[in-house]
């Protein structure tokens, strides 16, 4: 079965929010995460740091997903996307070498 990565960026309008209201849809993302994780989908998600280990470099989520279609409607449905806090792109990917997910 095919492997995609979702990369998103905060928008402006995510930036803006108080770290409570941030922190509330981040855990609301992790809720949904999980629970397509239990319902047995091989899904993974976190965020980007610089070499410093300070965060500002996006997220990333890699999941298994019969086709592109199949992708996209899950992705959809993150909370982060759904309150349009995240500037995202999709995209197939095609592993050349070296271990997958387990």
């Amino acid at each position: 079965m095919p492997w995609f990565i979702k990369t998103e960026k905060f928008t402006l309008k995510t930036s803006k929010l108080s770290n409570e209201k941030r922190q509330r849809y981040l855990q609301a993302h992790c809720n949904w995460v999980m629970n397509l994780k239990q319902s047995g989908m091989k899904i993974a998600s976190g965020y980007l740091v610089d070499n410093n280990r300070l965060p500002g470099g996006g997220g990333l989520l890699i999941i298994e997903a019969y086709s592109f279609e199949a992708a996209k409607s899950l992705i959809i449905k993150d909370p982060m996307i759904v309150a349009n806090l995240v500037i995202w792109n999709l995209q197939e990917w095609i592993p050349v070498c070296g271990d997958i997910l387990s």
